[in-house]
């Protein structure tokens, strides 16, 4: 059980419109809880996190830049959208969501000055993977029920309460990438060098 405290999952939203969600273990269950509208996200994380003092915070967020801003070498040709793992995934560019890579970045610094590491996951492909035989992920409340029995049905422990919404459901599938990261199941899409993506 102690191993399951170790990480936490994130689903990332606006800085002030309630969509940060987090999944975390506390009295042997899997728990959520949400930001509230016009509360600081950010100051809300660090401290929940910080109260759980987990190792790892697998996050929903991009974590690096396309690697053209870190070599300083700027040709017509280079990449200054996605990160090869972007690509792999289907997932937005840091660049087009600017302010919450932004915000994501400086999150994980604030984490590491308290010793706790941010790895970035992206629930819509951990989605992909494990519910190919449900539709309407994302897209329909009523289909909720049915992706979190299918998800409860594959997690270590159970469910303190079921999500509320896709944020929720999204942090949970945050917790379980960082929980198939810790048994070796994960799959790392991306360039190390550049940034991963762990799912």
């Amino acid at each position: 059980m102690t191993q399951l405290t170790q990480f936490v999952g994130v689903d990332y939203g606006s800085k002030l419109a309630g969509t940060t969600a987090v999944a975390f273990v506390s009295e042997e269950r899997l728990k959520i809880s949400q930001s509230q509208r016009g509360q600081n996200a950010d100051d809300w994380l660090c401290q929940l996190v910080n109260s759980i003092q987990p190792k790892v915070v697998f996050i929903d967020a991009p974590l690096t830049l396309p690697k053209v801003y870190s070599q300083g070498i700027y040709t017509s040709d280079s990449e200054y959208f996605y990160r090869a793992c972007d690509r792999e995934v289907q997932a937005m560019s840091p660049m087009f969501i600017g302010g919450l890579t932004a915000r994501a970045l400086q999150l994980r610094a604030r984490l590491s000055e308290v010793g706790i590491s941010a790895l970035e996951t992206y629930p819509s492909q951990l989605a992909k993977i494990l519910f190919k035989q449900l539709a309407e992920y994302k897209k329909s409340l009523t289909a909720l029920p049915l992706f979190t029995e299918a998800l409860q049905g594959l997690l270590p422990i159970s469910l303190y309460q079921p999500p509320a919404n896709w944020h929720q459901f999204d942090s949970l599938l945050a917790w379980y990438s960082g929980y198939r990261h810790s048994q070796g199941q994960s799959i790392l899409y991306g360039d190390a060098k550049e940034g991963r993506i762990i799912v």
